[in-house]
């Protein structure tokens, strides 16, 4: 089991945040950065298929407008995605520095 902790009291029902939050965990166990202002919008079902969102339309526009670039829609499979996203170009993350 995997638990994930929102910051700030947040409580993510939207179905729109699961691929968001799979990415997110992939990053961190291979230690692997996601693209910069990458943006990843889906549903995800339980064998890993990436299912359409409600008013993805507008969500894309809004998020071009603040600058966010959409992962490649065609790609329909967090696995394939996965391997896109993490491939061996990839760069590790830089260590951040606390305060």
């Amino acid at each position: 089991d995997v638990f994930v902790n929102v910051t700030g009291g947040l409580r993510l029902t939207d179905p729109a945040a699961d691929l968001s939050l799979a990415l997110a965990i992939i990053s961190s166990y291979k230690n692997l950065s996601l693209p910069i202002n990458s943006l990843a919008l889906g549903e995800l079902g339980l064998l890993g298929e990436i299912r359409p969102i409600a008013y993805l339309d507008k969500r894309l526009k809004e998020a071009k407008n603040l600058g966010y670039q959409p992962l490649d829609p065609k790609i329909n499979n967090l696995k394939k995605l996965s391997a896109t996203l993490f491939s061996s170009s990839t760069k590790p993350q830089k260590p951040q520095a606390s305060a």
